[in-house]
């Protein structure tokens, strides 16, 4: 497996990669990962294992002009060769492990590699996806976006995450029996474990906004919880999560402007101490505006809201009617119907017993459809794709 990232502070290779890893390992299969610890850069050169699954971080360079990547990305390919792998798995058809994968490619033309090559793709990167939200350049815009449609079309599978990625691989091309879904899930060992409530703050009824700003805009939240605390004064908001522009900090301004109380601000939650505030919540909400980007994504995040038994609230976009069904293990609510959002926060809150049932189904839908144990069956029939393409 090779990352265009290191483990942190981006989930992709942590939160999909490393799981799905795993899961492959307890099925007899033997996986390495190569990841570019750029992102986080204490972890150059760092080799560790993780139940079974070997991790090398490759030696960052000094940071040179162009050169610099060259050396980056001849470092995961040359690596990843070395162990003479069955098949290379490319998480995201950009950045590192993009040009690894165009590397692998033009070597299998040439007779000087002999591998299959599967794609995972996560979410939308070029036009309409991360290029809007990144600060990119000019230059690394029109690259990634090329590079995201040629290496889905070069290579022998592709994964994706989400069905409106499924969508758009066929749209470029890709055979309909190429493209596997395989969304988000949880490893059956996170599952096991129960996450002991935890009392807020004077019994009072707690929300839970587990976010990275950019789902939504920040106006929509202020409005729906202005009508949530008119309807429940003693309501409390709880917000966890960091936007990529600040944007916690806006919303923390516009809540001040309207002179909304009951709105308490995490900030970044380090993963092992993450439990402790879905523990902490009654209800969560996941309002999403209706973007390609949002209905590419599968948000990991809302597989933990359910997987701990946190009854949700959520925009029926993308792959969030996937995961919900509604009325049975969530709500969902039409993108836009702020007024909907709203009355049903409210209706849940009132309602404990509701409560219970609604987190119930969403914890049962997780164990039975969303666990990495059955998940990782597919990328296996991806891997055989791939193996009679290219191995």
């Amino acid at each position: 497996m090779i990352g265009p990232f290191g483990l942190g502070p981006k989930g992709t290779m942590r939160m999909r990669a490393l799981p799905m890893a795993q899961a492959l390992t307890a099925r007899g299969h033997e996986v390495e990962m190569f990841l570019a610890p750029w992102s986080n850069p204490e972890d150059s050169g760092r080799e560790e294992e993780r139940r079974g699954v070997k991790i090398h971080n490759i030696t960052l360079p000094h940071p040179i002009p162009l050169l610099g990547h060259l050396i980056i990305t001849w470092r995961l390919l040359s690596r990843a060769l070395k162990s003479k792998p069955h098949i290379i798995h490319s998480f995201k058809p950009k950045a590192y492990s993009g040009l690894v994968a165009m590397a692998i490619w033009f070597l299998r033309k040439v007779g000087l590699a002999r591998v299959g090559l599967v794609i995972d793709s996560d979410d939308w990167e070029g036009t309409g996806g991360w290029n809007e939200i990144e600060n990119y350049t000019w230059l690394q815009k029109r690259f990634f976006a090329f590079q995201e449609k040629w290496g889905l079309l070069h290579c022998d599978a592709v994964t994706v995450a989400s069905r409106a990625l499924q969508t758009l691989a066929w749209s470029l091309g890709v055979k309909p029996g190429d493209a596997f879904y395989v969304p988000n899930g949880m490893p059956l060992e996170s599952l096991k474990l129960e996450i002991p409530p935890q009392p807020a703050p004077e019994g009072r009824p707690t929300v839970l906004l587990y976010t990275r700003f950019f789902e939504f805009s920040l106006e929509r939240v202020v409005e729906i919880w202005k009508g949530v605390v008119e309807a429940i004064p003693e309501a409390r908001l709880l917000v966890v999560g960091k936007g990529l522009f600040g944007e916690e900090e806006r919303l923390r301004q516009l809540m001040a402007e309207r002179e909304i109380e009951g709105v308490e601000y995490a900030g970044w939650v380090e993963e092992h101490e993450i439990q402790k505030w879905l523990g902490s919540a009654d209800l969560a909400i996941y309002p999403y505006d209706d973007t390609l980007i949002n209905r590419t994504k599968c948000s990991i995040k809302l597989i933990e809201l359910m997987g701990s038994r946190l009854p949700t609230v959520a925009s029926d976009v993308g792959e969030n009617r996937q995961y919900i069904e509604h009325l049975v293990s969530g709500y969902l609510i039409e993108p836009g119907d702020d007024e909907s959002f709203r009355q049903a926060i409210i209706h849940i809150l009132r309602n404990e017993k509701l409560q219970r049932a609604l987190g119930r189904e969403a914890r049962r839908r997780v164990e039975e459809r969303f666990n990495w144990a059955t998940l990782v069956q597919t990328v296996e029939k991806a891997y055989s794709i791939a193996l009679d393409k290219g191995g």
